[in-house]
């Protein structure tokens, strides 16, 4: 059986990490618990996180509301196909990402991939067969294995807010290469996806407070 994360054992990693690395206590101890993260896993919220590649949150949002006001709360592969390029653009996608969630969309549709088998298979494996899409790479696989299937141990590959959390927190020059990133996380294991939405609960409450 793979374990998912839920509120309380979020709460027992966190006091578990903290005991572990000081950066995470502090963390803690100024901001207290982080948020679950938990998103619902399926096609839309998988077109919601393309959205989200390099762009900022809040532009993402904003596209995807469009997109559920075109198509619904829970936009469907079908009704996505079936948007012309220049919807698409009006709603927020960029040429590359109306690619993106079209193939998405029409694997889905032609159940050459099944998202909701992916609850049941190991990680890398979830890795896998996501990469095979157009425009799915590691950190797209990886924020959906966190915050969508709750997997315990996810380093999101590439996440800038969570590597400047690391770089302020411990004081090092440079965001860290993400090999050095997995290299100083060891310790964090099995639990680095609660290590994750620590450093992502310290870059907001920094922003906000700043």
């Amino acid at each position: 059986m793979i374990l998912k994360l839920d509120e309380n054992n979020l709460q027992e990693a966190t006091l578990w990490l903290a005991q572990r690395d000081a950066a995470l206590q502090r963390v803690w101890q100024q901001y207290g618990y982080p948020p679950l993260w938990a998103r619902q896993p399926g096609f839309s919220t998988l077109v919601h996180i393309i959205l989200e590649q390099q762009v900022s949150l809040a532009s993402a949002n904003a596209a995807f509301s469009r997109l559920q006001a075109a198509l619904g709360p829970q936009p469907e592969p079908e009704g996505l196909l079936r948007l012309d390029d220049d919807t698409l653009r009006q709603i927020g996608f960029s040429r590359q990402k109306m690619q993106y969630a079209r193939s998405l969309a029409q694997a889905v549709s032609d159940k050459s991939l099944d998202l909701h088998a992916l609850a049941s298979l190991p990680d890398e494996e979830v890795r896998r067969i996501l990469k095979q899409l157009k425009g799915i790479g590691d950190w797209t696989a990886d924020i959906y294995l966190s915050e969508c299937l709750l997997r315990t141990d996810i380093l999101p590959k590439g996440d800038i807010a969570m590597q400047e959390a690391f770089r302020v927190l411990k004081a090092l020059p440079a965001r860290p290469l993400h090999d050095d990133f997995v290299a100083q996380t060891e310790h964090w294991r099995p639990w680095r996806s609660v290590g994750t939405r620590l450093l992502w609960h310290f870059y907001l409450s920094e922003r906000r407070a700043n």
